[in-house]
């Protein structure tokens, strides 16, 4: 699990360390994934992970819309626009989903065998949804780095003034990390879903998780993400081993402080 909340955070940090903006309609945006593997599921019956392309063309075009609607004008005002202009967004699709499909719990009847390595059991159905992630942490790593328009991105997320005058288009290149974080969030969606039932508020609990990750694995650095993910995936398995399951967000948001005070780079370093 901490893989898929690593590909969750990705995303998240993939947007701030390209504009600085901290998207709040992230968690909606995992809920969207979920519901398309449910609607996919329950349509045609087939491997949800199958709708992985689905999820991400509709998670982009959600994200496109987002960021001309909501966050391009507001791109060079103080963060605190950007904050709210998000948030607005968050509580809107919130609202239309509860109107149009109300909190009535999910869930996806399907499952992969189980994995047995001696006397350890895994969950098929997790695992599975591990090696997404991790497949889709290198996809990204290598787009960022080995193609044209992850080094544009690349550009644009360290200079943007010097990128424009090398020709760089920024407007699209931002419109298009918007785009790719909102994807990542909506492909890891349709993971959660493989794995948990669901509502409509699901992805409001996920969200915050992301936030300690990003900074766990460095704000702006994606791939940060992926191992500050499986360091709190870890401490949610190894704390209710020795405490009470209710002190693990207790215990998560309490390290989230003290990174924050101790190394505000985070773990891996901010990029």
């Amino acid at each position: 699990m901490g893989c898929v909340l690593g590909a969750a955070a990705m995303g998240l940090n993939l947007i701030w360390g390209v504009m600085n903006v901290i998207n709040l309609g992230h968690g909606a945006l995992m809920t969207l994934g979920m519901f398309i593997a449910y609607w996919f599921f329950a349509a045609s019956g087939l491997n949800p992970y199958l709708a992985v392309p689905i999820a991400a063309i509709g998670g982009g075009l959600v994200g496109l819309a987002m960021y001309w609607g909501a966050v391009h004008r507001v791109l060079t005002a103080p963060h605190l626009a950007s904050l709210l202009s998000t948030f607005a967004v968050n509580m809107i699709l919130f609202g239309l989903g509860t109107t149009l499909l109300s909190g009535t719990p999910r869930n996806i009847d399907f499952s992969f065998p189980a994995v047995v390595l001696g006397a350890v059991v895994i969950q098929g159905s997790r695992l599975a949804a591990a090696l997404v992630a991790v497949l889709i942490a290198a996809a990204l790593h290598f787009f960022l780095n080995r193609t044209a328009t992850g080094k544009t991105i690349r550009a644009a997320a360290d200079n943007r003034q010097a990128a424009e005058l090398m020709g760089i288009p920024t407007t699209r290149v931002l419109a298009l990390s918007f785009s790719i974080g909102a994807m990542l969030a909506c492909v890891a969606g349709l993971l959660i879903a493989t794995v948990f039932p669901f509502t409509i508020y699901s992805g409001a609990g996920f969200e915050p998780k992301s936030f300690v990750i990003c900074v766990l694995g460095g704000l702006g650095n994606p791939l940060g993400a992926l191992f500050g993910g499986l360091l709190l995936g870890a401490a949610e398995g190894l704390i209710p081993l020795f405490l009470p399951v209710s002190w693990t967000p207790v215990l998560e948001f309490g390290i989230f402080i003290l990174i924050l005070v101790v190394r505000p780079t985070g773990l891996f370093g901010a990029k």
